[in-house]
């Protein structure tokens, strides 16, 4: 009975706790990390997949990381970049952020013009309507209840597992290509490297970072649910690359496997697979990307508006109204207003924005981390908590491996025939 109690009691706690980690995790899986899966499943069937394994466990290093920093200090990583390194460094690293961090947010608004596109809707009337939904869910909810929205529309991922069994794929290969390093050869294709950084761009965002350490913070999470809160960043970092694994399977089994190399954008390869699959797969998969792509324009936004705040010292948080954070959720506005605005504007290359932001958010990555693993080893700031020797080694190794490519990538991008 003992056992029983205990085993209830860590239950509640889990669930006590649950939102943060597994929101921002899901959130990853955005219109632009759709399109990025997407584009290498097209582009290189199954080859891509091995990528999965160790970017998982990086991702769950690196999440714990915030989720112990909020839980020990109270403080979001903005507030503890500004007051470790102060405000000239902090205010270099909003600026960087609120670039990639727009980029991603028109992404989002393109990924539920181009979705619900498929269903002959136009996107002069989606995307507004939109963005006004958007808008309104964050400033007129409470931390609470716009959680509880956020976490019924992670369970709708689902729907890319569901697509990727039914496109009946090469299971073999896919799980072989998962487990097996590339040839050496590939790392001379200029094209693959982008990809590679994209994929781990995509997968490990910065802005993720800034977001589940503030919405640990705002939720109240403290150091006697950090057990929980562990919990929390691990289940939904597996969660969102086993998603992540099947976009790439679902692509890799249907527009490569059909010579189809090239996907303009997200809706795109939904649209592409109803001949080649189960047209419940191009179904589930547009289906997949508005939920995807609405769920990520609100999160986006708010963690750039957080992000911000936090570095300048403003008041923000989803438990303030206009009047106690009036800068919060005025530029929580613009961002949405803007992004929606973009997607407006015809002949935009969406396509191209959108893969690139994900490759910026690769090369910004080792910059964020850097600072992380400055903070978390600061006996003075995480006191016990600092971060063990195999913790400080996958994330060194992380950051130096995506430095390492972009340097690769940068070379060949000044040397085309050097490869």
């Amino acid at each position: 009975m003992t056992g029983w109690r205990r085993w209830r009691t860590s239950i509640f706690l889990f669930l006590a706790v649950l939102g943060p980690g597994f929101i921002t995790a899901n959130v990853d899986n955005d219109a632009g990390g759709i399109l990025t899966y997407s584009q290498a499943g097209a582009k290189y069937g199954y080859s891509l997949l091995w990528t999965m394994l160790p970017i998982t466990i990086a991702l769950i290093v690196v999440q714990e990381m915030c989720a112990r920093m909020g839980v020990v200090t109270g403080k979001g990583l903005s507030d503890l970049i500004r007051e470790e390194f102060g405000l000239r460094m902090t205010f270099f690293m909003m600026l960087l952020l609120v670039i990639v961090n727009f980029l991603n947010v028109a992404t989002e608004f393109a990924g539920i013009a181009g979705s619900l596109q498929l269903f002959h809707i136009s996107k002069y009337i989606t995307v507004p309507l939109c963005a006004v939904a958007v808008w309104a869910l964050v400033v007129r909810g409470d931390y609470k209840s716009v959680e509880k929205i956020f976490l019924v529309a992670s369970v709708f991922y689902i729907a890319y597992v569901i697509a990727g069994v039914m496109s009946n794929p090469d299971w073999h290969t896919a799980l072989v290509e998962t487990v097996k390093l590339p040839q050496r050869s590939v790392w001379r294709d200029h094209d693959y490297v982008y990809m590679t950084i994209g994929v781990i761009g995509t997968t490990i965002t910065p802005w993720m970072q800034f977001y589940l350490q503030s919405s640990i913070v705002d939720k109240g999470v403290t150091v006697k649910q950090y057990k929980a809160s562990r919990l929390d960043v691990i289940v939904g970092s597996i969660f969102t690359d086993i998603v992540a694994w099947f976009i790439i399977v679902v692509c890799a089994a249907t527009l490569y496997t059909h010579g189809m190399r090239e996907v303009n954008d997200a809706a795109d390869a939904a649209q592409a697979m109803k001949p080649l699959a189960d047209r419940y797969a191009s179904i589930l998969f547009a289906a997949g990307l508005f939920n995807a792509s609405f769920f990520a324009a609100s999160i986006l936004p708010l963690s750039t508006a957080y992000t911000v705040c936090e570095g300048l010292g403003f008041e923000s948080g989803l438990d303030r109204n206009f009047k106690q954070a009036p800068f919060f959720y005025w530029f929580y506005t613009f961002l949405i207003a803007a992004g929606a605005g973009v997607v407006l504007i015809p002949q935009f290359p969406m396509m191209k924005m959108s893969v690139f932001s994900q490759v910026l958010n690769g090369v910004l990555l080792p910059f964020v981390l850097y600072f992380m693993l400055k903070l978390i080893n600061k006996k003075e700031l995480m006191g016990k908590y600092t971060n063990s020797r195999w913790f400080n080694a996958i994330a060194w190794t992380t950051a130096i491996v995506v430095v390492g490519l972009s340097l690769v990538m940068v070379w060949q991008g000044l040397h085309p025939g050097s490869g």
